[in-house]
């Protein structure tokens, strides 16, 4: 291949990975709508904020838990929805990831948005880590905090999608530590992204790339999954969670996939927990499954 067609290749690539480029290139509306929303979903409905997970500062989250009168008739504690937020690994935090926790708690659902190291602090093999503590502590503590600690569905959104894919993998031949997972518009196979510019603080190299892959992973005991994306994403972006699903269902996981009409690779993850959205009706539909 000539220097000119690779160079072509690699410039289609940078922008099959950059989501961006399906909404004219400029997304900080959709960032400062996850502050906004997430803002005004605190003040609605404060909850307990910073508690810690780890040891080092990023490992933090906010938790928000319902009433008793929002809980079911079973006498239970209520199942948690445990987001993990996007922004390529790089950006974003929890206290931009609030937005759903109104639409859970009046649902009767516990509802918590998880912090993590970023690039170039952490690399993402230690981000993985990171949210399998958060896991564990959450499973630990949940009688404490008030949800049950059998119905933990995790959900992320973009790379946060990849963390909870990972996060939610089965150790070995058994269980997965969770019991759902809601994965919005992720990256499932990260050996696309070497050579373009969102590797340039991330660092992966091939053997990393592979490593951090959930579609790579063996999958036989993953657990029931809604699989989600946005209409107006790229094809990379489609097919990585296309490709997923189908891999999830080759190896006899639950998959529901949901391409969401109109919506883009930023806003579609704000229907998360909303009843009257397809991705929010999926979701609901899945923790009340459990």
């Amino acid at each position: 291949m000539g220097d000119a067609a690779s160079r072509e290749l690699e410039t289609e690539r940078e922008r099959e990975y950059s989501p961006s480029s399906c909404i004219g290139g400029n997304y900080q509306p959709y960032l400062l709508a996850y502050a906004e929303r997430s803002a005004q979903a605190r003040a609605r409905w404060p909850g307990r904020l910073n508690l810690r997970y780890g040891p080092s500062e990023a490992q933090q989250l906010d938790l928000f838990v319902p009433v008793p009168e929002t809980l079911d008739t079973a006498n239970r504690p209520p199942p948690l929805l445990c987001f993990i937020h996007g922004g390529y690994w790089q950006e974003l935090g929890k206290s931009d990831s609030s937005f759903a926790a109104v639409h859970c708690v009046e649902q009767g659902i516990a509802y918590a948005a998880l912090d993590y190291t970023l690039a170039p602090q952490a690399t993402v093999a230690q981000m993985v880590t990171e949210c399998r503590q958060a896991v564990a502590w959450l499973i630990a503590n949940a009688p404490t905090l008030g949800f049950d600690a059998k119905r933990i569905v995790l959900a992320g959104s973009s790379a946060g999608a990849q963390l909870a894919a990972m996060a939610a993998m089965p150790a070995a031949a058994s269980a997965s530590p969770v019991a759902a997972a809601i994965l919005v518009s992720g990256i499932y196979t990260l050996e696309p992204l070497i050579g373009t510019s969102i590797n340039d603080a991330l660092g992966l190299s091939l053997d990393t790339a592979r490593a951090a892959s959930p579609a790579l992973w063996p999958l036989q005991h993953f657990p029931p999954s809604v699989v989600c994306w946005g209409e107006v994403e790229t094809a990379a972006f489609k097919h990585q969670s296309r490709d997923f699903a189908a891999r999830l269902r080759t190896a006899g996981s639950s998959c529901h996939t949901i391409e969401v009409p109109q919506r883009n690779h930023f806003d579609v993850v704000l229907e998360l927990a909303n009843p009257a959205m397809m991705l929010g009706a999926a979701t609901l539909a899945l923790i009340r499954s459990l």
